[in-house]
């Protein structure tokens, strides 16, 4: 058997390969990025890039020794002697703000926006829009605790999304509160599951010393329908004043900015770190998991991985399920252009030549030669299937004026350019 890439992975590929689907088209990944890069840096967010692997104690408290993540999903790279490991990053958070702790940019105007693209690893069962090696898109924002940083890291989730062309997106907004606030849920929720822990699942009777909240977020559909059977109360109710101050700011300036959003008291996270304001970003096309990614505070975060207190805020969505909501709408992503010119020499001697003038050309715009002499009707039907917008042949004639006649492919129409005016009729079509 022919060696095959591995399990939960995919190629992404280039235009006009067989059975091109858009989640493995590599010009519709590009297209995601491309977009997520021009809406981030408007507002001011730079690019970072971490790297693909990181100490795994980085990775167990940036994510949590007590999730499915850590206990299940990581992908170890290697361990040696005393050494904790490494291993492949399974999210992008945790990652950044160690780049921040460790290269100290906190020096740097705050509030500090940064945004990062590239694939995560986890080790989980493989099904549509969740894979093994999958790719994220990352915005963080770190050094201030103002609600109008969380509302425009919303509105900026949102706006990609829009950008992109996609309509049936909606915003569900919660809030977890401060520590205070979670102290006092955890404790009745201590008290609620308490009578039932029988009926837990082993993962959430574990949680139950340690963390309760965890248990709302339990995969077990037993613990699931355990909590509505109870009728567990949200973290909502328990907000204390000052929570309940940011959440209702934060959901003033979503409402003056029209962007579409739900409040949903289900949206819970576990860990210590995270503070206040909690969203995910829904879109019924990708299935009945609806969520593209989501976001969060996470003022804690810093000092868990050892630095000082930084408030941050941040969000991802998953490339993959992001592709999966644009073909549902039949969003159509544009193809990736081809080459401004195509050169061609309609003989072995001119050959040389169409590439030479190809190379010079490059600085002015994407060009592509023949590597060997073409009739002018193969020439012109090579750059067709290139999807060259102008094309040229240069045989003797050509090269002994110095004059091309470069032909625009969508029109028929021809025009002479000299050799030495090429670049600056380039510029001009570009």
């Amino acid at each position: 058997m022919a060696l095959q890439r591995p399990k939960g992975t995919q190629d992404h590929l280039p235009e006009g390969s067989p059975k091109l689907g858009l989640d493995v088209r590599a010009s519709a990944f590009a297209f995601v990025q491309d977009t997520a890069r021009r809406v981030l840096e408007r507002a001011g967010a730079e690019f970072i890039a971490t790297p693909l692997f990181e100490e795994a104690e980085l990775v167990k408290r940036g994510v949590g020794g007590s999730t499915d993540i850590v206990r299940k999903e990581m992908f170890t790279v290697y361990y040696f002697g005393d050494h904790g490991g490494y291993v492949l990053r399974p999210e992008g958070t945790a990652g950044i703000v160690r780049a921040y702790l460790q290269n100290g940019l906190k020096q740097l105007p705050a509030p500090l926006k940064l945004w990062t693209h590239g694939p995560m690893f986890r080790a989980e069962n493989v099904q549509k829009g969740r894979l093994r090696q999958f790719h994220q898109v990352d915005y963080e924002v770190l050094g201030s605790k103002d609600p109008l940083v969380d509302a425009e890291a919303i509105w900026l989730m949102w706006e990609v999304v829009r950008e992109l062309g996609l309509t049936g997106v909606r915003v569900k907004l919660g809030s977890i509160g401060d520590p205070a606030d979670r102290e006092r849920y955890n404790a009745y929720l201590r008290e609620v599951f308490t009578a039932h822990v029988d009926r837990l699942s082993d993962d959430s009777r574990d949680r139950m010393g340690r963390n309760p909240m965890r248990i709302l977020d339990s995969k077990s559909a037993g613990d699931q329908a355990l909590t509505r059977e109870l009728g567990v109360r949200p973290m909502l109710d328990f907000l204390g004043e000052e929570a309940r101050a940011h959440f209702g700011a934060v959901q003033g300036f979503l409402r003056e900015w029209g962007v579409p959003f739900d409040i949903d008291p289900s949206i819970v996270r576990g860990l210590d770190y995270y503070r206040r304001t909690a969203w995910e970003l829904h879109h019924e096309g990708v299935g009945a998991k609806s969520a593209l990614g989501g976001g969060g505070r996470y003022d804690g975060l810093a000092a868990q991985l050892g630095g000082p207190e930084v408030p941050a805020v941040g969000w991802a969505f998953g490339i993959e399920r992001l592709l999966l909501a644009l073909e549902a709408e039949g969003v159509q992503v544009p193809a990736p252009e081809g080459p401004l010119l195509f050169l061609a020499a309609m003989d072995e001697e001119n050959v040389g030549l169409a590439a030479k003038l190809a190379l010079e050309a490059r600085s002015a715009a994407r060009v592509e030669f023949a590597y060997r002499a073409l009739k002018p009707g193969s020439a012109f039907k090579e750059a067709g299937r290139r999807r060259a917008r102008h094309a040229a042949v240069i045989g003797s004639e050509e090269a002994a004026g110095g004059v091309l006649n470069v032909k625009t492919l969508s029109t028929g129409e021809q025009r002479a350019v000299a050799v030495t005016e090429l670049k600056t009729f380039l510029l001009e079509q570009a």
